[in-house]
């Protein structure tokens, strides 16, 4: 179904059209975000429950803002993941002990 445009509703649209354009033209380009590295976060974990063992998470950019490829040890793990998976998966991969009273 298709609704009815009045003539004066066209004019309105189209002056609103002229005012955007105008407004566009004139005012300054838009300022654009820096160029992220390409190295965002580095998480660095000492684990000190069996001897020490030492795990790095690098998380470089990719095509999205709030996503990271992820490389754990230097190997690749996730090609884009959002920083809430990143944080549930390091906390499922460390292991829980038990505290034992002496």
């Amino acid at each position: 179904m298709t609704y009815r445009c009045t003539k004066k509703r066209r004019n309105q649209l189209a002056q609103m059209r002229k005012a955007r354009a105008v407004k566009r033209e004139s005012g300054d380009p838009p300022v654009r975000a820096p160029e992220l590295p390409f190295l965002r976060r580095r998480i660095v974990i000492s684990d000190f429950d069996f001897g020490e063992v030492i795990h790095t998470l690098d998380l470089y950019r990719t095509d999205r803002i709030d996503c990271y490829a992820v490389h754990v040890d230097g190997k690749p793990w996730k090609a884009r993941i959002g920083w809430s998976r990143i944080l549930s998966g390091l906390r499922k991969s460390l292991p829980r002990v038990s505290a034992e009273s002496d």
